[in-house]
């Protein structure tokens, strides 16, 4: 099963100098995610996985202002059984959809491919993680920020240029 993990740039250091990631969230292709967009072929699904990761990503750089302003997802190939899904709910919001739960740590050999922001997307990432929260609590323009960051590409990276990211 392909998971998607947001991280952050120092995150990722951590994980190349420890050689696994401990991250307990992830996303991916569910059920509900299956049932929410039931016209898409796998890789658009993917492609939504990915930008809830995306998402996720972004909460975590709103949590530390010290972190370099660029989303980070990794993509990881882990067994079905390494991955809780607790979903049936229904009105879950589409990142909700997408999340699992690791149960164990996932080593590094585990990832396939790394997105990163373009170094051109860090103002509009800085600004939409300084929005975040105004835009959880429902302030349009404050949302209109977060989605503009959001309209940025993640550019793709093989494994071994993990290291020249950090």
């Amino acid at each position: 099963m392909r998971v998607y993990l947001p991280s952050t740039l120092p995150l990722l250091a951590q994980a190349l100098a420890d050689g696994e990631l401990h991250v307990h969230h992830a996303y991916a292709v569910t059920p509900a995610l299956r049932e929410w967009y039931a016209g898409g072929e796998l890789e658009e699904l993917e492609y939504a996985a990915m930008l809830s990761a995306a998402r996720a990503s972004l909460r975590l750089l709103a949590g530390s202002p010290d972190t370099p302003p660029r989303r980070v997802v990794l993509a990881a190939e882990v067994p079905d059984g390494s991955v809780a899904y607790e979903g049936g709910y229904e009105n879950l919001g589409e990142a909700d959809r997408a999340e699992v739960r690791l149960r164990d740590p996932l080593p590094l050999r585990k990832v396939v491919s790394a997105h990163v922001d373009d170094p051109d997307a860090v103002p509009d990432i800085l600004a939409a993680a300084k929005a975040l929260g105004a835009a959880d609590q429902g302030d349009f323009d404050a949302q209109f920020t977060v989605d503009g960051a959001e309209g940025h590409e993640l550019m793709w990276y093989a494994t071994q240029e993990l290291p020249d990211l950090v």
